[in-house]
């Protein structure tokens, strides 16, 4: 059974940085493409950043390009998104998902797995 723990997340002033972890078992994180997404209060949950299952390459929604940056650690088979420059905007809930393909995408329709998802509050 995949699991997907979520941690990082905090309370953080705009501008300023955070590192969110999700570590995995039940599968391999080379083996598949994993993603975050997000989701604000009242708002539908949004694609932030995802990593292909076979190479580093990696997509970015257009609001968080060149300021996210996600990567993966075989070693510790965890999955990692660093956040820069964060924006009050960015005040969402963050999951980590586990995709079904190798291949790097933002629709959520092609991750089957997912976790509880950490809170990150942007203070202005």
């Amino acid at each position: 059974q995949v699991q997907l723990v979520e941690s990082g997340g905090g309370l953080v002033q705009a501008g300023g940085s955070l590192r969110l972890s999700c570590a995995v078992s039940g599968r391999a994180v080379g083996d598949y493409a994993m993603g975050w997404f997000r989701q604000a209060p009242g708002k539908e949950r949004e694609f932030v950043a995802a990593i292909a299952g076979f190479n580093t390459n990696t997509d970015y929604a257009d609001s968080v390009k060149g300021r996210f940056t996600i990567s993966r650690d075989m070693a510790k088979n965890t999955v990692s998104l660093q956040m820069n420059s964060l924006k009050p905007e960015g005040t969402a809930v963050y999951f980590c998902a586990a995709g079904r393909t190798r291949w790097a995408t933002m629709s959520r329709d092609f991750y089957d797995y997912w976790g509880q998802g950490t809170q990150v509050t942007l203070s202005s």
